[in-house]
């Protein structure tokens, strides 16, 4: 059985792959160029998740609207691991923060919010282990879009696919075109403030 919280990610000695969803403007122009550019916006926090089957449950399988589009994106270890060693956890955690109070004045000026979620099957059910999803904020986005992302793909084709797979039953065929998601192990001072299991 895997940890209760533990990141699991398609990830190489370099990058790891995380993924979102977006609206087929956003996703046009971002593969267009190879980046994100505009319409993406630079203003407003946006969260990356390492979980596919998370992202597509979130998103319908890329059918929900202004999410119809779901993008692999390949980040930087160094970015990802930036990011998390930045982070304020979206729930006061007694062992990380000490007081509510605490918790708050930390988030409040955090750059990057986590928040763990209940992973999902392939059926959509919530599973009893969680996923991550790291939440860049504005101070950081340009960061992120320009440097920490170092490659796009469009993953919609093969997010329809698992989805019709799934309805017709065949569900080992729809995991065999799952991303190979396996432990990433963080060190122990990140690992602890997001409260990840070692």
């Amino acid at each position: 059985m895997p940890s209760l919280r533990q990141v699991r990610a398609d990830f190489d000695r370099g990058t790891i792959q995380v993924y979102q969803a977006y609206s087929p403007a956003i996703a046009d122009a971002a593969l267009a160029a190879g980046r994100f550019v505009a319409p993406f916006s630079f203003t407003r926090m946006t969260w990356i998740k390492p979980s596919l089957l998370w992202l597509a449950h979130r998103s319908n399988w890329a059918r929900k609207p202004g999410q119809e589009r779901v993008l692999a994106i390949r980040v930087t270890r160094a970015g990802w691991e930036q990011a998390l060693s930045r982070a304020v956890l979206t729930a006061p955690e007694p062992s990380v923060h000490g007081s509510a109070e605490a918790w708050r004045a930390a988030f409040d000026d955090a750059e990057v919010h986590v928040q763990w979620d209940p992973e999902r099957s392939l059926r959509g059910a919530a599973l009893n282990h969680y996923s991550i999803q790291v939440g860049i904020g504005r101070a950081l986005i340009r960061t992120y879009a320009e440097e920490w992302v170092v490659g796009l793909t469009d993953l919609t084709p093969t997010v329809h696919k698992v989805a019709d797979l799934v309805r017709a039953g065949q569900h080992a065929k729809a995991q065999r075109l799952l991303p190979p998601e396996r432990p990433y192990l963080l060190p122990p001072a990140i690992a602890r403030r997001v409260q990840a299991d070692s």
